[in-house]
């Protein structure tokens, strides 16, 4: 796949005024913190390659980020308390197709608590609950909310929009059945990480279009929420760790049929202009991530349709960096940040 295929063509306006600016150079790509290092070097460590690099089965295999964070938290003796606390219980959501599996994360107390549906990152190819198993516990930990973490078909085998699709149906049931879990179905936010962000921003653009119930927040986290491969921060990141932009091409290839269908609304929510009126968003970003650009475009996007948000870039850190709050100083800060948001929109919601 070449990553001229995401590039748009440039307005006759522009090209005309070309040279009367000034001359654009891509900044060079900043430094990790020394914690994010940390994290990255133990990464390389445990021998991960780029996925650009592998197969999908070695992808799906190899270690990951998160194992990385786990390996630094151990070796520094850190606690896994308190976050350890919330109990757990797996479920399947029924489907067309057979079921969703999901996990489903209970906080302490008596409850009806307010609920998180929650979509995992991994370019739609890799990773799955297991993997994503940080964010969700803190999140439920934080929010005192039930945490319900989705799994969703993979692409290559399930090509999009299965993972969408899915997404959607799993909010669906939520919405319905989750008072059978002490939460309360009006108080339900959505959130995910990278892919899992974009699948959480079109729950919210779906519930809109169908009449469904609204969530009361959305929470998205790095999301891919564009089809442009040449924006300021892809050519800034181009070669960042642990996702690049070579990486960025090697998933989206495994994802559509065609490249026509990264011109979709769901994937290209940058391009759309049916954004009012849905839930108050908190967008949180990593500067070191070629995915930076396509949150902030969107976050602009929501705010010129007249939603509430909320928008946080994170400096030196990269891609993945949310979950790793017992070793990272600024994850701790945007799962606070994350939190603070959630409790505002529940406390609001009637």
């Amino acid at each position: 796949m070449k990553s001229s295929m995401f590039a748009k063509a440039l307005p006759l306006a522009l090209i005309m005024a070309a040279p009367l600016a000034a001359p654009s150079f891509a900044q060079e790509m900043a430094k990790p913190t020394t914690d994010m290092q940390a994290v990255l070097d133990k990464l390389g460590a445990l021998d991960a390659k780029p996925f650009s690099s592998l197969s999908v089965p070695e992808a799906r295999t190899q270690a990951s980020p998160a194992d990385a964070a786990k390996a630094v938290q151990w070796e520094k003796r850190l606690s896994s308390n308190p976050e350890a606390q919330v109990t757990t219980k797996d479920i399947t959501i029924p489907t067309a197709e057979g079921g969703i599996a999901a996990r489903v994360y209970m906080p302490a107390g008596k409850g009806p608590f307010p609920v998180v549906v929650y979509y995992h990152g991994g370019g739609w190819v890799v990773a799955d609950i297991n993997v994503y198993d940080g964010a969700p516990r803190a999140l439920s930990l934080g929010a005192k909310a039930i945490v319900v973490s989705v799994e969703y078909r993979h692409a290559p085998e399930h090509k999009f929009p299965a993972a969408h699709n899915d997404a959607w149906t799993a909010y669906k049931w939520v919405v319905e059945n989750i008072h059978d879990m002490n939460g309360n179905s009006d108080k339900i936010a959505v959130a995910g990480e990278s892919a899992g962000g974009n699948l959480a921003a079109n729950v919210a653009l779906m519930a809109k279009e169908m009449k469904a119930k609204q969530p009361v927040h959305q929470l998205l986290i790095y999301p891919v929420a564009g089809n442009d491969m040449e924006t300021a921060s892809y050519k800034e990141n181009a070669n960042a760790k642990p996702l690049g932009k070579a990486d960025m091409e090697w998933f989206v290839k495994n994802t559509v049929t065609s490249m026509d269908e990264t011109k979709d609304p769901r994937i290209n929510l940058n391009g759309r202009s049916d954004l009012a009126g849905v839930a108050p968003a908190t967008v949180i970003l990593a500067q070191i991530d070629p995915l930076r650009s396509d949150g902030e475009t969107y976050a602009s996007k929501l705010k010129d349709a007249g939603v509430a948000v909320n928008t946080k870039t994170y400096n030196g850190v990269t891609h993945e960096f949310f979950g790793m709050g017992k070793v990272v100083p600024e994850a701790k800060q945007a799962l606070d940040l994350a939190v603070a948001d959630l409790i505002a929109a529940f406390d609001k919601a009637k």
